[in-house]
């Protein structure tokens, strides 16, 4: 019989990921079996055997890479950080997306039936939770601060909305990847008036929220129960912008905006997250969003704070908390 510690952890990512990196660190540490894969080296270093109804377990088979052989009815948890999905470039169109949609299907089905495994975070469930409208709602559900916000196509209203909120940014509903004359774009959040609005709003729902008069940036991120809380000084709009001008400090939460993200995630269905707020000058706590799989490595480097240990605890443990 296998036993829980010789249960392999999976880690779907790509080949680049310095925060997978220091979650396999602290596994190995461990000794707990790690099979680290990206789904876009499927046909070359990833192969996927399954079966189905030929057995007592209902999915047996295997997911092998050029130096692992896992066995999918053993699968202790899914570390699901950034894997690729392949694109099948030297294929024409419609076959690239055929083969693609069958590696998203079959491989993407076959680890979705795996029975009694942790997944940090189920992609599906990643995907549900990345709608920012859904999250601005369940936030004041459970108590928090939201900035007044707006999402609209309809350039009446936010002209509107602007003119009564005064300071007003422009965010992305989702961050796309983008280029402009073959130059990458990113979607800062940016400031915007009510005479920068035009008939384009119509093509598309934008989003429209209230400056939070802040002091600093709250970066928070929950693995299992295990809640890490960095405030971040910069005196930037958004942060992101500019990292060199950035500083870091260890807070503490108060307890009930703890307990409010804790609930957030449970509503979603998820086991980490990382959440953006802001603090004003009274102190007060503002919902931003939620990344349900954000970055975090560089604060583990800024801070000492034990995120990739409390990953690989998550992880080894196997079950949902």
């Amino acid at each position: 019989m296998t036993t829980n510690q010789e249960r392999p952890v999976l880690v779907a990512t790509e080949a680049d990921d310095i925060t997978a990196d220091m979650v396999v660190t602290q596994l190995n540490r461990r000794s707990v079996p790690v099979v680290r894969f990206d789904p876009a080296d499927i046909g070359a270093d990833l192969t996927v055997s399954a079966r189905f109804g030929t057995c007592r377990a209902p999915v047996a088979g295997q997911l092998r890479t050029t130096s692992r052989t896992t066995d999918l009815a053993q699968v202790r948890s899914v570390y699901w950080r950034r894997p690729v999905w392949p694109e099948f470039q030297h294929l024409g169109s419609d076959d690239a997306r055929f083969a693609a949609a069958q590696v998203r299907y079959g491989l993407g089905g076959t680890l979705y039936a795996l029975d009694g495994t942790l997944w940090v975070n189920h992609p599906l469930r990643n995907a549900a939770t990345d709608y920012k409208p859904a999250q601005l709602a369940v936030a004041q559900r459970l108590g928090l601060t939201v900035p007044p916000t707006l999402v609209t196509n309809d350039p009446d209203e936010a002209r509107a909305f602007i003119t009564d909120h005064g300071q007003v940014i422009f965010k992305t509903l989702r961050w796309t990847r983008y280029e402009r004359d073959g130059v990458p774009v990113t979607g800062w959040a940016e400031p915007v008036t009510a005479d920068e609005i035009d008939e384009s709003v119509r093509v598309a729902p934008h989003l429209f929220q209230a400056r939070v008069d802040k002091i600093a940036d709250i970066r928070v991120l929950v693995a299992g129960r295990c809640v890490f809380a960095v405030r971040i000084d910069s005196g930037l709009l958004d942060w992101r912008k500019d990292y060199s001008a950035l500083s870091y400090s260890v807070v503490n939460l108060p307890d009930r905006v703890d307990q409010a993200l804790l609930a957030c995630l449970d509503r979603f269905g998820l086991v980490s997250g990382s959440f953006d707020l802001a603090v004003d000058h009274a102190g007060d706590y503002w919902w931003l969003e939620l990344n349900p799989n954000g970055q975090w490595g560089w604060l583990e480097e800024k801070t000492g704070l034990g995120m990739s240990a409390a990953f690989a605890d998550l992880l080894t443990q196997g079950v949902t908390p």
